[in-house]
């Protein structure tokens, strides 16, 4: 059975900083690329960060680059985002997801892997 669990979302306040983790099993991991989404209340899925499957390669959403930094560790099958400058822009349900095929980078696409999402709230 395939799992992608995150954690570490909460409340924060503005300027601070969280770090998200998503745990996968049931497949192999280090053979997925893997990526991060966000959907605020009435508004679309918005893509966020993406990561190759060595993680030799990363790319970001022009909304975070500089502030977010998207990494994984494949011995431990966990995939990292670390968002600092946090911004009450940045609430949402952050959501990570894996594909074998593909990076990761359309909100529009139906990945093989998704989880259930972690919410993250930015406010004072």
């Amino acid at each position: 059975q395939v799992q992608l669990v995150e954690s570490g979302g909460g409340l924060v306040q503005p300027g601070g900083s969280l770090t998200l983790s998503c745990t996968g099993s049931g497949y192999m991991f280090n053979r997925y690329a893997m990526g991060w989404f966000r959907q605020a209340p009435g508004k679309e899925r918005e893509y966020v960060a993406a990561i190759t499957w060595s993680g030799g390669s990363t790319t970001y959403a022009d909304s975070v680059r500089g502030r977010f930094t998207i990494s994984r560790d494949n011995a431990k099958n966990t995939l990292y985002l670390q968002m600092n400058s946090l911004r009450p822009e940045d609430t949402a349900v952050y959501t990570c997801t894996a594909d074998n095929l593909r990076v990761p980078t359309s909100p529009k696409i139906e990945y093989d892997y998704w989880g259930q999402g972690t919410q993250v709230t930015v406010s004072s």
